[in-house]
């Protein structure tokens, strides 16, 4: 009955996590396309360097402490709202002194990460570390209860508030400012309404113990945290600092829109797999089933957005960006191709890894990619923004490769199961691209037929997807599960 129970759960908050990020994937991209035909890529450029400033402090505001309250369990509910209390101020009173940190040395910072005289701007911008951290606690206890349902409408408000906020300020000549008043409105909206809809509010109450208890286990992911920052940062920190503004804001945005595009899966079940392979940590047989079917049905989707992307670079340029982001084509490509195959055979193994509560498995797989991407980037740059971008994408392969080893070694994971796993996805992608090959050569001029084609190659792929038995009854059983229970009950 637990078990059903859960299943149901996990269902639910898949289902709920999917409408969101769909919405998410609607508004965001339409805001962004606004945006990038009204200001020039240097605004880019700069909110690009003031987001590595702040997701850099935001990790240690957060210290671990989400994923703590959701994969630990508490032998009671008491014991569970004293350690979000812990959690919640700790992170409170940290975020405001990183932010005065950040307020005396603003200048060098910007100096530092190729912005220079853009310090107070920095200072502003960062108004952000107290919201979310006031937020965050209220927003890993949803998830720990499976309560994508509160998540889903809080994230497709605070989607809109940007879209309403931030457009009106560029039409207005506020160049990045609008960028930066937009996503402040937004983290305060979330700080509020997570707050009054959660069920546990914060109390005056602090115990150092727990604390202890809840360092000793953060302290690897906080580690894991800031490996992950630099393998995700370190290439724009060296665009940055070898080129200018003008080739870090193409760069950026373009890499920024493509991960949009592949979140619109990986946000909708990373989350929901984390909580998932928590509740099953000790159920090994069980984890590793979890596991499989997240990673097979999550490529049912990246595959072919990866793929699709990049025969349509040019079309998805044109369409997303405007005529003035022409450079972008190329990067938006290959970096759509390559995150996709990093995502299915990396990004759904560091979850397997702080499930069993052994996030140093993930920092070790960081570490292990630096060690060949900053030089590989630095060497790169000195050739010119093309060599990078291109390295840059191609070293994803490696990241892969450690995970392959790490996942087979240390949690006894078959690497050919984990390509078995995802077969039927790999080839009915492979079939789709080279049908799309074969009609982007025909339709290369036309926007209308490049629309069409790009139909005619989703229809494809799940066609030949649906020729393997056992893809056809999974997502079957998936949109059975998506559809209202009402409609369901009516056809019956």
């Amino acid at each position: 009955m637990e078990d059903k129970q859960l299943y149901r759960k996990i269902s639910s908050a898949a289902k709920w996590s999917s409408i969101t990020e769909i919405i998410a994937k609607v508004i965001v991209p339409l805001t962004n396309m606004i945006l990038a035909r009204i200001l020039a890529p240097e605004a880019f450029g700069v909110i690009a360097t003031i987001t590595m400033i702040i997701s850099f402090a935001d990790m240690f505001t957060d210290a671990g402490f989400q994923k703590y309250l959701v994969q630990h369990e508490f032998e009671s509910k008491k014991e569970k709202n004293k350690s979000a209390n812990v959690a919640f101020w700790t992170n409170f009173v940290f975020s405001f002194f990183l932010w005065g940190i950040i307020t005396v040395f603003n200048e060098q910072i910007a100096f530092m990460v190729g912005n220079p005289g853009l310090g107070i701007v920095i200072v502003i911008a960062c108004i952000q570390l107290p919201l979310t951290s006031f937020s965050s606690i209220q927003m890993a206890l949803f998830r720990r209860d499976f309560d994508f349902k509160t998540l889903f409408t809080v994230r497709v408000i605070s989607i809109i508030i940007p879209f309403l906020v931030t457009i009106p300020l560029a039409i207005l000549g506020l160049s990045y400012w609008s960028l930066i008043i937009g996503t402040i409105c937004m983290q305060l909206f979330n700080a509020l309404i997570l707050t009054i809809k959660s069920k546990w509010k914060p109390k005056l109450f602090y115990n150092f113990k727990i604390l202890k208890e809840m360092v000793s286990f953060s302290i690897w992911s906080l580690i894991e945290a800031i490996s992950i920052w630099l393998t995700v940062w370190i290439d724009s920190f060296i665009i940055g600092y070898y080129l200018n503004e003008y080739y870090l804001g193409i760069y950026k945005t373009s890499t920024i829109m493509v991960n949009s595009f592949l979140a619109l899966v990986t946000s909708a079940t990373i989350p929901v797999l984390f909580s998932a392979l928590s509740r099953l940590q000790n159920d090994d047989s069980k984890f590793k089933s979890m596991f499989f079917k997240f990673q097979r049905l999550g490529s049912v989707l990246i595959f072919p957005l990866g793929v699709g992307i990049f025969l349509y670079r040019d079309l998805a340029t044109q369409l997303m960006l405007g005529s003035q982001w022409d450079e972008a084509s190329d990067v938006i490509g290959i970096w759509a191709l390559t995150s996709a195959i990093m995502i299915v055979f990396g990004h759904y193994c560091s979850e397997v890894y702080r499930a069993k509560g052994k996030p140093m498995l993930s920092f070790i797989a960081q570490v292990l990619h630096l060690v060949v991407l900053v030089p590989t980037c630095i060497i790169a740059a000195k050739f010119g923004f093309w060599p990078l971008v291109l390295a840059r994408s191609l070293i994803k392969i490696q990241f892969v490769i450690v995970h392959l080893v790490i996942m087979k070694v240390v949690m006894k994971v078959s690497v050919l199961k984990t390509f078995k796993n995802v077969f039927p996805t790999m080839m009915a992608a492979f079939a789709m691209w080279l049908l799309g090959f074969l009609l982007k050569e025909e339709v290369s001029e036309s926007v209308t037929l490049s629309i069409f084609s790009i139909i005619l190659c989703a229809i494809f792929y799940f066609v030949v997807l649906i020729l393997f038995p056992k893809m056809r009854l999974e997502l079957f059983d998936v949109v059975v599960k998506l559809m209202p229970q009402r409609f369901l009950k009516s056809r019956r």
